[in-house]
C-alpha cells in the first residue's frame, strides 16, 4: 500500500496509541495491585491471583484477535475496546472486592485486542525498526507520565478508586486516535495472500520456533512475577509515594530508551552475545534489589533490571521471528506473554510468604535457562539460517554478474 509520509506518520501514531491502551494493565500492574492491598484489604496472594486473572482475559483476547482482527473494522474495534476497557476500570473503582476478578478479566481481554492491533499495523510498515521503536517510545512515554502521577498525585489522595478512574479517562483520550487508523481492506491488500489456508496451518512452525516461544514464556514468568510485586518490595523499604512515583516513571523511560538503543544497534552483536549481555545486566539489577536498603539502591536495582528485561524481550522476540521464515509465529508472542503474565504473579504471590529473596531467585533462574538455550542450541540454528540467507542472496547476484 502506497501512502504519503504524513499519512504513514498518522497511522503509526494511531497504532502506537492503540498499543498504549493495550499496555496499560501490565505497565501499571504493580502500582494498582499495591493500591488494592492498601485500599481494599486484599492479601498478597489475592492480588497475585487478580493479576493472573487479568492476563487470562488477555490470553483469550490474543486468540480472538488472531481469528477475527483481519475481519473487523479497525476504527470501530479500537473505539469499542477502549470503551469496554474504560467502563471496566470505572466499574472496578466502586464495585466491592468480591467482584473484582471478572472485571479485571475484561480489562485484560480488551487490552489484548488493542495490543494485537498495534502490532498488526506496525508489522506491515516498510521500516519496521522505526515503526516498532516509535510504538514503544510513545507507549512508554505515556506510561511514564501515568506512573509518575498515580502514586503521588492520585493514590495518595483518592486510593485505588481514583487510580482506576484516572486510567479510564486516559484510555478515552487515547481512543480518539482511532479516527486516524487505516481501513482494514486497504491496508491488507499487499498481504492478503498471507491470510489463506486453514486455521491449523497457521500454527505449523519449525520446532525451533516453538522452543524459543517456551523459553520466552519462562523468561517472562520470572520477570513479570517480580514486576507485579516490585512496588511491594519498595513499600517494605518504607519509600515515600513521591519516591515510588519517581522510580517507576524513570523505569519506563529507561525501558523505552533501552529499546530505542537496540533499534540503532540492530544485529551487530551477533546471535550469542546479546543474550549473555541480557543475563549480565539482569544479574546486576537483581543483586542490587536483593541488597537494597533505601531509595538509591532500590531505584538503581529496579532501573538496571528494567533495561535487562526490555533487552531480553526484544532480542528473544527477534530470534523467534528469525526462526520462522513465514513470520506467523510472531503472532503467538502476545499469547506467550499473556501465559507468563498469568503464571508469574500467581507463583510470585505464593513465594512472597517466605520473603522477597525467593522471588528474586525465581527471576534469576527464569532468566538463566532461556539465555543458555538462546545462546547455545538456538544460536547455532540462527547462525545456519543467516548463512543460508546470505547464500541465497549472494549466489543470484554472482550469477547475474557472470
Amino acid at each position: 500500500m502506497n501512502m504519503s509520509g504524513r499519512r504513514t506518520l498518522a497511522i503509526m501514531l494511531a497504532a502506537s496509541f492503540a498499543s498504549t491502551i493495550g499496555g496499560l494493565p501490565f505497565n501499571t500492574l504493580p502500582i494498582l495491585l499495591g493500591a488494592m492491598v492498601d485500599s481494599l484489604g486484599f492479601s498478597i496472594e489475592q492480588v497475585g491471583l487478580l493479576g493472573s486473572v487479568c492476563f487470562a482475559g488477555y490470553l483469550l483476547g490474543t486468540l480472538v484477535a488472531v481469528m477475527l482482527i483481519d475481519h473487523l473494522n479497525w476504527r470501530w474495534l479500537t473505539l469499542a475496546c477502549a470503551l469496554g476497557a474504560a467502563t471496566a476500570y470505572g466499574m472496578s473503582s466502586w464495585l466491592p472486592a468480591a467482584v473484582q476478578l471478572p472485571i479485571w478479566a475484561l480489562i485484560g481481554f480488551f487490552a489484548a485486542l488493542m495490543t494485537c492491533l498495534g502490532m498488526r499495523i506496525m508489522g506491515q510498515m516498510a521500516n519496521k525498526e522505526r515503526a516498532l521503536g516509535m510504538r514503544l517510545g510513545i507507549e512508554l512515554g505515556v506510561v511514564a507520565a501515568v506512573l509518575f502521577a498515580l502514586p503521588s498525585l492520585v493514590i495518595t489522595h483518592f486510593q485505588y478508586a481514583g487510580a482506576a478512574v484516572m486510567l479510564a479517562v486516559v484510555i478515552v483520550l487515547l481512543s480518539v486516535s482511532a479516527l486516524a487508523l487505516p481501513r482494514r481492506q486497504d491496508f491488507m491488500v499487499e498481504s492478503s495472500a498471507n491470510h489463506t489456508g486453514s486455521l491449523l496451518s497457521r500454527f505449523a512452525f519449525p520446532p525451533a520456533a516453538y522452543v524459543a516461544l517456551v523459553c520466552f514464556f519462562l523468561f517472562g514468568s520470572g520477570q513479570i512475577g517480580l514486576w507485579a510485586f516490585l512496588e511491594r518490595l519498595g513499600h517494605g523499604l518504607a519509600l515515600q509515594p513521591t519516591e515510588m512515583g519517581t522510580v517507576f516513571a524513570v523505569l519506563k523511560l529507561l525501558g523505552g530508551a533501552a529499546a530505542l538503543a537496540l533499534a540503532l544497534v540492530g544485529d551487530r552483536l551477533g546471535v550469542r552475545i546479546p543474550h549473555l549481555l541480557v543475563l549480565a545486566v539482569l544479574g546486576v539489577g537483581l543483586l542490587l534489589l536483593g541488597n537494597a536498603e533505601g531509595f538509591l539502591s532500590y531505584a538503581l536495582g529496579a532501573w538496571i533490571w528494567e533495561v535487562g528485561f526490555t533487552w531480553g524481550c526484544v532480542y528473544q522476540t527477534a530470534a523467534i521471528a528469525r526462526l520462522d521464515s513465514s513470520g506467523r509465529s510472531i503472532m503467538l508472542i502476545p499469547g506467550a506473554f499473556a501465559l507468563s503474565s498469568m503464571a508469574g504473579p500467581a507463583l510470585a504471590g505464593k513465594l512472597l510468604s517466605q520473603g522477597y529473596s525467593e522471588l528474586l531467585w525465581l527471576a534469576a533462574l527464569c532468566a538463566l535457562i532461556p539465555v543458555l538455550v538462546f545462546s547455545g542450541l538456538l544460536a547455532r540454528r540462527l547462525q545456519r539460517l543467516q548463512e543460508d540467507t546470505v547464500t541465497r542472496t549472494i549466489l543470484p547476484q554472482a550469477q547475474r554478474v557472470a
